[in-house]
């Protein structure tokens, strides 16, 4: 109930968040029930049905992940001087925060449950003349206990992860002479980058018949090609902090003026919390041009189904979302050094060149790796 209150009570800045999650959650869950109606209609292709689920995994990632930046930047989830006189301590306000998540992702699945219900005529009679009937296998009965369970999935998931995130930790101690906070995951993406890349040239080129059938009709790859991008993906993810820290330090060679000096130190300070939603974003949106490469090769207008679109929108809105966000918390953390800097008689002007600074660094290195990644995925496919 005092997550409900809060959430009541809020910014209608977070409350736009928190309704864009629930909006998340209802793609995801209409996602699964659409894996669930396929079962149901094919229950002699129960291999084709598990791969269905787990390619859901990835819009449901993405969601979670959004979900938990979302509850970051949540200002009633902040400890506040007072507050534990009251019983809220930083536990009980991180127990806040999951709930609140739980409670938006549980709404966007019950909007789901009711409009795939629609779609199946199981309210009103079939809509859209029964176009949808086939797709979501109208005519088979649907146990309510398995589509409870699926849209149950993501509020327990994304709540642990909100909880795990926000929860209270003590800082260690760091040594005297070592650089605060210095990434080290760059070489482990760099190398999980190279082994998806290669298991998508070696999965190309075996031409191995087997496809994996995703939701849709993009089916004729083999499952190694979508293995090695996935490991891709989490490589970039991986190496995204590592690449930001690297920027900011190429903005303060030779000789930085103040500008420079501050965008490239913010950067630096910044690199783990923004650098890995970039690395995601990016990892999407080479997948995306790669597909783009493929569908303009030969597969023509029948590779991708509805839902497979739908998927994709879900992860590029999610994770573009995820970015902007982090981007958000990033401002709100930089606060009191903002108004000391201002204080002091820094002009206006400084704060937003060296900003633009650092959105031009990031774009002049994330774009053309973006760009090579896409080329190099697309290659096996379309060569």
């Amino acid at each position: 109930m005092l997550a409900l209150r809060l959430a009541r009570g809020a910014h209608p800045l977070v409350l736009t968040r928190r309704l864009l999650v629930a909006g998340a959650a209802a793609g995801v869950g209409f996602l699964l029930l659409c894996t669930l109606g396929y079962a149901v209609g094919h229950p002699e292709r129960s291999s084709a049905s598990v791969l269905r689920l787990l390619w859901c995994a990835l819009p449901l990632a993405a969601t979670v992940q959004f979900a938990v930046a979302v509850a970051r930047t949540d200002p009633s989830t902040r400890p506040r001087p007072g507050l534990s006189a009251i019983g809220l301590g930083p536990a009980r306000l991180t127990a806040i925060a999951a709930a609140s998540t739980a409670v938006a992702c549980a709404l966007g699945s019950m909007v789901a449950l009711l409009f795939y219900l629609h779609l199946r005529g199981d309210i009103t009679g079939l809509p859209f003349d029964g176009a949808a009937a086939d797709l979501l296998a109208a005519d088979e009965p649907i146990p309510l206990a398995a589509a409870l369970t699926l849209l149950a999935v993501l509020p327990v998931v994304a709540a642990t992860a909100a909880g795990l995130a926000l929860r209270p930790r003590t800082a260690p101690a760091e040594p005297e002479g070592v650089e605060k906070p210095m990434p080290s995951g760059l070489p482990w993406g760099i190398a999980l980058v190279a082994v998806g890349l290669a298991i998508e040239t070696y999965a190309g080129r075996s031409g191995a018949a087997d496809g994996l059938p995703l939701p849709g009709r993009f089916d004729g790859n083999p499952a190694g090609v979508l293995a090695g991008w996935v490991l891709t993906a989490f490589g970039l993810a991986m190496a995204g902090p590592g690449i930001t820290h690297g920027c900011g330090r190429l903005l303060q060679g030779a000789r930085p003026g103040a500008v420079r000096l501050l965008a490239g130190r913010v950067l630096m300070d910044e690199s783990r919390r923004i650098g890995r939603p970039l690395g995601v974003v990016s990892a999407v949106v080479s997948g995306i041009l790669a597909a783009a490469a493929l569908y303009d090769a030969d597969t023509g207008s029948d590779a991708f189904g509805p839902l497979t679109g739908l998927g994709a929108s879900l992860i590029l809105a999610c994770t573009t979302a995820t970015l902007l966000t982090a981007a958000l918390e990033s401002k709100q953390g930089r606060t009191h050094t903002t108004e000391a800097l201002l204080r002091i008689g820094a002009p206006p002007t400084v704060l937003r060149t060296a900003a633009l600074m650092r959105a031009g660094a990031l774009l002049a290195v994330f774009l053309p790796l973006t760009w090579l990644v896409a080329k190099l995925a697309a290659l096996p496919l379309t060569g």
